[in-house]
């Protein structure tokens, strides 16, 4: 069926208002856009933040009077103040739309992510099946795509992981289907262990990955440890991170800006020597071996 796109562009204070407003008056759903490309970090579990200008796009049946619901929105002092703009969109199997826009991603010479909808490019490479989600993480952002990379470099048989903050479970599964005897996730969120321990058991690892919540964590030293966070948690954590890792095991941070670099590499030259800093678009990964 064909819809209208009703589109208000205000203050993440508004933002919020209008959105309940337009499904009362009918939208079929709510978007919430960022009008001046301005990034928020990925956030705590059961935190939702919002652009300082932030977009609010209702999505309305075709049938309706678009003038009629901007009209509606404006007798409420937050639907005054923003820009309004309609656009009719064509009748498409969005589903299938969206579903088109994730493709096979190939990270280092072995490595695939590939969506379970997608013809596998390589049968013969090691082929991570993974959806996009419940939880933060499939490969599409640099800091995933600067730690698969080195994962596919560093990773042989037999070797233990820890992936601190694990999220949708990508670099831990990733690294057992390279050839990783055993990994640990650790994370905050619930739902990140339950989006783990699911992709976990589409690739067939399952039963060699083991999850846990921050107050359950286990005493563990692994040859791998992998940190896809953000440079607070990495300053803050610096000592229970540095902690899994064997001496002359390996270590990987990111969720790091490039500007941030420098800061992470202090804290953490403290334990390992560490590599020259990889970088992709604003985004950067530190490693190193554990003295």
């Amino acid at each position: 069926m064909p819809w209208i796109q009703i589109r208000y562009t205000t203050n993440k204070q508004n933002a919020d208002l209008i959105s309940d407003e337009m499904m009362e008056l009918g939208a079929f759903s709510v978007t919430f856009l960022d009008a001046k490309d301005t990034p928020i970090y990925e956030p705590k579990p059961g935190d939702f933040l919002l652009w300082d200008e932030t977009i609010a796009m209702g999505l309305f049946d075709a049938e309706i009077d678009p003038e009629q619901i901007i009209e509606q929105l404006k007798t409420f002092p937050f639907g005054q103040d923003g820009q309004y703009k309609v656009e009719q969109l064509e009748d498409k199997d969005w589903i299938r739309e969206w579903m088109d826009s994730f493709k096979p991603i190939q990270f280092g010479p072995k490595l695939w992510i590939c969506p379970s909808w997608c013809d596998i490019p390589d049968q013969d490479a090691v082929n991570v099946i993974l959806d996009p989600g419940l939880a933060f993480g499939t490969g599409t952002h640099p800091t995933t795509s600067l730690c698969l990379k080195w994962l596919d470099q560093h990773v042989t048989a037999g070797q233990t992981l820890v992936d601190f903050g694990c999220g949708s479970g990508i670099l831990a599964v990733a690294a057992l289907k390279l050839g990783v005897e055993k990994a640990i996730g650790i994370d905050i969120d619930p739902q990140a262990i339950q989006a783990s321990q699911a992709n976990a058991e589409r690739n067939g690892v399952a039963d060699k990955l083991d999850l846990y919540l921050p107050q359950d964590q286990p005493d563990y030293q692994a040859d791998i440890v992998v940190a896809n966070i953000l440079s607070g948690p990495l300053k803050e954590l610096a000592e229970i991170i540095e902690a899994y890792v064997k001496p002359q095991g390996r270590l990987a941070l990111s969720g790091l800006l490039e500007s941030q670099a420098e800061e992470i590499c202090q804290v953490y030259s403290k334990w390992f020597d560490l590599d020259p800093v990889a970088i992709e678009g604003d985004w950067c990964r530190v490693s190193g071996v554990k003295r």
